[in-house]
């Protein structure tokens, strides 16, 4: 009988923490434990009716690092007391009037679920405290949050910062062009060798380059801005990172789009964010060399170390896929720029949020090696709600390479044309009325209202297909 009766109040305060002591005696501790109890069910219900109405706003709410390291200390102080509970359930047991089994049964019992729910509640303060680093440290605000044409536009940077090389400079450059309404994304790569890059009237450096960015050495390349923007800090006052600043300043210009937010990304860091996700499945129509390539300084030529591929439905790794985005040997930059192009593909369509919360460490540990974006924690959301629904959505691409566009000379107004009509083509998909104009920062700087151009043969070329021509995601 006092066996059973200690199970009870055990069972008990595993259910509901604090009906033990309230049944056994100690009621005031078990009004105090019933109420906490309650008050936790309804914050969860209501957060859960939040979620479910206002999904952009509570998932902002929840990424915010004050509450974030709320809920750490409030888990570790509620988690040592539901500890402390199942050791004074077994004190109410009694001990004295059970058996000699029940003497060993109900404090074993006692000590295994205070300690599973002790160490439960610390790796779950654990896990907040990653989150709270996580959007604390990498998602610092500063963005715009109003929409363009009702777009975000983001500009994706990645870089590399290695002790061989002078400064980072990013060897990818995407711009990330999202319908507000239904996620529709498309894609525009930048070649790191464009030169003349214009910089608008708003940018301090149109002062040192009023004409382009150009040099007679034909040093002067599109991912030599960010460099150029670092050693000119003085000219960007207050600004945290004036190479991103002068970085998006040129490329909004070129391409005629007010950008939203940017994201820098290093290679280390993205490595272990594929691999912290599982890694990636992709279609490889060509073998792609791991290794190879030239020291520009030394003229040393490095071994090729193995292959990528060909195959279907290859899994690669955080490793291979980095060298599958960044190999040389044997190829250009603009097969560079689309096979890089692949892999963001297969990251938004192949990622679900069954992956984020039960690799969120691993995520969040890589996510910190993240430089850098703009973004703030209140339009994480937002930004999650537009990945969803434009995740069952063709992704479309340009990639503004050779025949297309020439980087030693680039046609600006051109790319802008493509611009306007690939976005068109992307709002006409999704049966949107057609706008008559569209407003944009002219090469100048200035901002102008011109009729959208119909889309002519031009802009049809292979870099303008849609992504899946190119690589197919399994």
């Amino acid at each position: 009988m006092a066996l059973r009766r200690g199970l009870a109040l055990l069972g008990m305060t595993l259910v509901v923490p604090g009906s033990a002591q309230l049944a056994g005696g100690n009621e005031r501790l078990g009004r105090i434990a019933i109420r906490i109890w309650l008050t936790l069910i309804a914050l969860a219900v209501l957060f859960g009716v939040l979620f479910l109405t206002f999904r952009a706003f509570a998932i902002g709410l929840y990424a915010n690092p004050i509450t974030l390291q709320a809920l750490r200390w409030a888990t570790l102080v509620l988690g040592f007391g539901w500890a402390a509970l199942f050791v004074n359930a077994w004190r109410i047991a009694n001990p004295a009037a059970l058996g000699p089994r029940g003497r060993v049964v109900i404090p074993g019992i006692a000590f295994v679920m205070a300690l599973v729910i002790g160490f439960g509640s610390w790796s779950l303060a654990a896990a907040f405290d990653a989150q709270s680093r996580l959007f604390g440290n990498v998602f610092t605000g500063g963005g715009k949050s109003e929409t363009s044409d009702g777009r975000y536009n983001v500009l994706l940077l990645g870089g590399d910062a290695g002790a061989d090389r002078d400064g980072l400079r990013p060897d990818t450059m995407i711009v990330a062009s999202i319908d507000a309404d239904t996620g529709r994304t498309v894609l525009f790569s930048l070649p790191r060798n464009m030169q003349w890059a214009p910089f608008p009237d708003s940018s301090p450096l149109k002062k040192l380059y009023p004409n382009g960015y150009w040099c007679k050495d034909q040093s002067c390349l599109l991912n030599a801005v960010y460099t150029l923007g670092t050693n000119n800090k003085k000219l960007y006052p207050g600004v945290k990172n004036p190479g991103v600043q002068a970085t998006k300043e040129v490329i909004g210009n070129i391409l005629g789009l007010q950008i939203n937010y940017w994201a820098l990304v290093d290679l280390k860091g993205f490595q272990a964010l594929i691999d912290a996700v599982g890694g990636i499945n992709l279609d490889v129509a060509r073998k792609v060399p791991i290794g190879g390539g030239t020291d520009l300084t030394t003229g040393k030529k490095f071994p090729i170390k193995g292959y990528i591929g060909p195959g279907k439905n290859l899994h690669l790794n955080g490793y291979n896929a980095l060298w599958f985005a960044r190999s040389r040997e044997g190829s250009t930059d603009y097969e560079r720029m689309a096979r890089q192009k692949c892999v963001l593909n297969a990251m938004a369509k192949q990622l679900n949020p069954l992956t984020v919360v039960t690799k969120f460490q691993e995520i969040a540990k890589a996510g910190e090696e993240i430089v850098a974006t703009d973004l703030p924690t209140s339009q994480i959301g937002t930004m999650l709600d537009l990945a969803q629904k434009g995740r069952s959505l063709a992704l479309s691409s340009v990639s503004f390479a050779p025949p297309l566009i020439r980087p030693v000379k680039p046609d600006f107004a051109k790319i802008r044309e493509i611009v306007t009509t690939k976005i068109e083509a992307a709002e006409a998909a999704d049966k949107k009325p057609a706008k008559e104009t569209t407003t944009a920062p002219a090469p100048n700087g200035s901002t102008s209202s011109t009729p959208k151009p119909k889309p002519t043969a031009t802009t049809v070329k292979t870099q303008t297909d849609d992504l899946d021509s190119v690589c197919t995601v399994s």
